[in-house]
């Protein structure tokens, strides 16, 4: 059975790897996805598109993304990050060009993650096929918080965490309103 150490040092392994080598691909692409994450501009604007054009169905699964969304971000933006404080990978690890876009706050939780979790996770019951689409994107926004430098991989699990809880919460906030007061 491993040790709190040992899990330390895997993370920090696994994150030092993927920010030296990682894909390709997630290099190019990372200025764009780090752009469209920021201030959750992406699940801004997929409410907005699902709200338009998927009738009913596409209100519905919006309101429940922005609410997980945001209930997700205040979750890991206000209450555990201040509560955990914990350093971003050594900037020496990082590209230079990358270490000007790094937040100053607490790594721990990743923060974009969460939102981006709790925007899919809240999307997918209602809407399947979007929520898939929301998914997908969710992990590539996760695998660009490590890659970047910005988070350790356990920051980004922890994300995700809490932004599948959100979404549970908000889910489930409606049948227990209905038990509560009908």
């Amino acid at each position: 059975m491993g040790t709190t150490a040992d899990l330390h040092d895997g993370d920090h392994r696994l994150a030092k790897r993927a920010i030296a080598v990682g894909p390709p691909w997630m290099r190019r692409a990372a200025p764009a996805v780090q752009e469209a994450a920021e201030h959750t501009k992406v699940w801004w604007a997929a409410a907005a598109g699902m709200a338009t054009f998927g009738g009913w169905r596409g209100r519905t699964a919006a309101a429940a993304g922005v609410a997980a969304m945001t209930t997700a971000q205040v979750l890991s933006n206000a209450i555990v990050k201040p509560l955990y404080r914990r350093r971003r990978p050594p900037p020496e690890w990082v590209p230079q060009e990358e270490l000007d876009e790094r937040p100053d706050s607490s790594s721990f939780p990743s923060g974009h993650t969460a939102a981006a979790f709790g925007f899919a996770g809240a999307v997918a019951p209602v809407w399947p096929a979007a929520g898939a689409a929301c998914g997908v994107t969710a992990a590539v926004v996760a695998a660009e918080r490590v890659h970047s430098g910005a988070h350790f991989p356990s920051d980004v699990a922890a994300g995700g965490v809490i932004g599948l809880a959100a979404a549970a919460l908000i889910r489930g906030t409606p049948h227990l309103l209905r038990r509560r007061w009908f």
